[in-house]
C-alpha cells in the first residue's frame, strides 16, 4: 500500500510540474501581442481581426490558429510564400509570442446566421 501511495504520489507532482512548466513556458502579454502585430505592419494583410490574407494564406483566418505556437513560429521565420519570412533580428521570440497570444484572444466572428444583411441577401 506504501508503494502505491509513492507512485501516486510521484504522478501527481509529475503532473503538476508539467502544468506548471506548460503555464511558464507561455506566459505571453495579449497587450504587447497587439503592439507588435500593429508595430510590424501584420494587420496590412491580416487587418486588425487577424483575417485571412488572399495574398497570402488563400484566405484562412489566422486568429485562434489551431497551430501550435511553436509551429506559428516556425511558419512565420520561414515562410517561403507571399509572405515575407521574419528573422528574429526583425521579430523577436517574444515578440511572437505576444503576436500569438493576441490572435488566440480574438473573439469568434459572428455566425452568417446572426448578420441580417447576410441573411437578406441570402433569401433574395
Amino acid at each position: 500500500m506504501h508503494c502505491l501511495r509513492t507512485v501516486l504520489l510521484s504522478a501527481a507532482l509529475g503532473l503538476a510540474a508539467a502544468v506548471a512548466w506548460q503555464t511558464n513556458a507561455f506566459a505571453a502579454d495579449v497587450d504587447k501581442g497587439k503592439a507588435a502585430f500593429i508595430h510590424h505592419g501584420c494587420w496590412q494583410c491580416h487587418d486588425f481581426a487577424g483575417e485571412g490574407s488572399i495574398a497570402t494564406s488563400n484566405g484562412r483566418v489566422i486568429a485562434r490558429t489551431a497551430l501550435p505556437v511553436d509551429a506559428f513560429k516556425s511558419f512565420v521565420r520561414n515562410t517561403n510564400g507571399a509572405m515575407p519570412p521574419y528573422r528574429a533580428a526583425v521579430l523577436s521570440d517574444d515578440d511572437l509570442d505576444n503576436i500569438y497570444a493576441y490572435l488566440q484572444s480574438l473573439p469568434q466572428p459572428k455566425a452568417v446566421s446572426d448578420i441580417p444583411l447576410l441573411n437578406g441577401m441570402r433569401s433574395q
